[in-house]
């Protein structure tokens, strides 16, 4: 059973904000957590990046030896950072449904993991990759309601205007390069190099998008849900990223690693709920991914997904904390707990 700790640890100020105090408060709140010898004697850098890799495999973080932002941030949730933490997380849940649905995918960005739930019980688990600080996955109530093999990629005007559209100013090659096409509003395909770029900052008359493949940046696998935010569960061309601890790297969408586990549950499920066994549509299925075939594949006994921002929940007797990302608890914790 957890129990409290409420020692006064020392506040490490980030190193860009601090760097002048960074390194001496650092070397101090690691002594005071019993990961390096002393705090008299300044530490070298190697006996400092052993001290922090230390912290980092206690609270499985990337242990890399370097006091990051994340890092940091974890060095700083005191006991009573931890008591607040858990009021914050106890109101989000009370903020759910009452009677949550019998079967629904659960997604918890800080956790960066995807539950498959029936009833009380977790059918399985999977890692999830979500979206960087700048690009945040939104938090939405909806439902899965088609599966695409080998989906096609049109990314949102977000990203073509802050990422797209200037590198095609730089060097209209770049949408080859990335296997991207350019449409005019008829469907038509358009050479860049006959574009005169300098006419357009943030938007453009035209459509890009990346055709279906193995480097599809959604993968061979997408999970379509209704939402206005234009983001969805899908698998990805970069699966060596799920063996990172810190996994906010995407544009918003929800990558999952284990896409297919995901999918034949849903067939399944599907076939199941609508008087068939769904192996047939799971055989289909596996056909059209062995032969790279673009198919769209109905949902009709529809999987309510929720998507959430909770840093700590109870796992096997003990209370998990995981690391405030987005900053969504720090601004909460200012926003009511900062006279208490």
């Amino acid at each position: 059973m957890d129990s409290a700790d409420y020692r006064e640890f020392t506040f490490v100020p980030s190193p860009k904000k601090e760097p002048a105090q960074f390194r001496q408060l650092l070397q101090k709140r690691l002594f005071e957590g019993g990961y390096i010898a002393t705090d008299s004697v300044r530490a070298d850098s190697v006996q400092l990046a052993d001290a922090v890799k230390k912290f980092q495999r206690e609270k499985d973080l990337a242990v890399d030896g370097v006091a990051g932002e994340g890092t940091v941030r974890m060095l700083n949730t005191s006991d009573r950072e931890k008591f607040i933490r858990i009021a914050i997380s106890l109101d989000k849940f009370k903020m759910l449904p009452e009677q949550m649905p019998p079967k629904y995918v659960w997604v918890n960005i800080p956790g960066y993991y995807l539950d498959v739930v029936e009833g009380y019980s977790v059918k399985f688990s999977s890692k999830i990759i979500c979206g960087k600080v700048k690009t945040r996955t939104p938090l939405l109530n909806s439902a899965i309601s088609m599966l695409i093999t080998y989906p096609q990629w049109v990314p949102p005007p977000s990203i073509v205007a802050k990422e797209i559209l200037p590198a095609v100013k730089k060097n209209p090659d770049y949408l080859a390069r990335k296997g991207f096409s350019l449409l005019d509003s008829k469907g038509a395909e358009v050479d860049p190099f006959s574009v005169d770029w300098t006419k357009y900052n943030k938007t453009m008359p035209y459509r890009v998008v990346q055709g279906s493949g193995d480097a599809n940046a959604l993968g061979i696998m997408k999970f379509h849900f209704d939402n206005k935010y234009s983001v969805y569960l899908h698998d990805t061309n970069q699966r060596y990223l799920f063996a990172n601890s810190m996994r906010s790297m995407s544009h918003g969408c929800v990558r999952v690693q284990d896409w297919e586990k995901l999918a034949y549950y849903i067939l399944q499920n599907d076939g199941v709920s609508n008087g068939g066994n769904g192996g047939s549509r799971i055989d289909s299925v596996k056909t059209w991914l062995q032969k790279k075939q673009k198919r769209n594949v109905v949902i009709k006994n529809k999987l309510p997904v929720y998507i959430r921002y909770i840093t700590c929940e109870g796992k096997n007797g003990r209370i998990v904390f995981y690391d405030d990302t987005y900053g969504d608890d720090q601004f909460l914790r200012e926003k009511y707990f900062s006279k208490k």
